[in-house]
């Protein structure tokens, strides 16, 4: 079944706020609070109760009933017409909506995108780095058959990403261990690498081919290859990844057919960003 939400991002701080900043006189736990509310909804929680809220926020349910009530007379929650549970409502997509339109690297990328997704005749992807994870940000779909969905604000981890080791692969070894080991790395399928040795061996391949690669390390049916994206300064952005599925493609003719065109694209995209 497709994938429609983040199923990888943390989830939301199961703290009250009085305990996330206790020194900062400027920190302000009212926001705090309705952030950890609408963050709270994903694809696994897309109704909530009060009392799921509260559960899944942390928060005491006199604290949740006085935030999702702003919430609510704000335009951003609301109850669904026939189930009565809470759920988000458009106007909360204009969050995240700001934050894509005035990227550099989505205006810069967007054409070239279109020109890869064409040529390949597979899906392109942008991502860049959050954490431990890597998030889209743009992506032009083709009209043939994805196992799975990655849709844009979706994050997926490094570790077993192409896109992760692609952007990995600009960093020096020891920054590449660092964020390796600054997150659990569990076997999302049978074929996921998990041992640090194994995933900086991947890293260091990139490095000399130009591209990483990962075959069914994170969705069953689904391979990816993916170039790391620099600035001019040649600071590390980013990456741009193909996803062909395994029922079109083996790895050896993804490697021969789809990686020349990718590290083009990338070098293209690469040499018109600024930040």
């Amino acid at each position: 079944m497709p994938r429609s939400k983040n199923a990888d991002a943390p989830p939301p701080e199961a703290m009250e706020p009085a305990e996330a900043a206790p020194s900062d006189p400027l920190f302000n736990q009212s926001l705090e609070k309705g952030l950890a509310v609408l963050r709270a909804f994903d694809a696994s929680h897309r109704t909530m109760t009060l009392g799921e809220l509260a559960e899944q926020t942390g928060m005491t349910k006199g604290s949740a009933q006085r935030t999702v009530h702003t919430l609510q007379v704000l335009g951003y929650v609301g109850k669904h017409p026939r189930m009565r549970r809470f759920q988000l409502l458009p106007k909360a997509m204009e969050i995240g909506a700001n934050y894509l339109v005035g990227h550099p690297l989505v205006q810069m990328a967007h054409p070239y995108l279109a020109q890869l997704a064409n040529a390949s005749g597979e899906t392109a992807n942008v991502t860049e780095p959050v954490g431990p994870d890597m998030l889209y940000l743009a992506q032009l779909v083709t009209s043939k058959f994805i196992p799975v969905f990655t849709p844009v604000g979706m994050r997926i981890p490094m570790y077993c990403s192409s896109s992760g080791r692609a952007y990995l692969s600009t960093l020096p070894d020891d920054q590449v261990r660092a964020l390796l080991q600054s997150a659990p790395r569990p076997a999302r399928t049978q074929f996921t690498l998990t041992d640090v040795d194994a995933i900086v061996a991947k890293v260091a391949e990139c490095r000399q081919v130009g591209y990483a690669t990962n075959c069914e390390e994170l969705f069953l049916g689904d391979m990816g290859l993916a170039a790391p994206l620099v600035d001019r300064q040649g600071n590390a952005v980013g990456a741009l990844h193909l996803s062909p599925p395994t029922s079109r493609w083996t790895m050896e003719e993804a490697q021969k057919k789809l990686a020349p065109m990718l590290i083009e694209c990338a070098r293209a995209i690469s040499s018109t960003t600024a930040y």
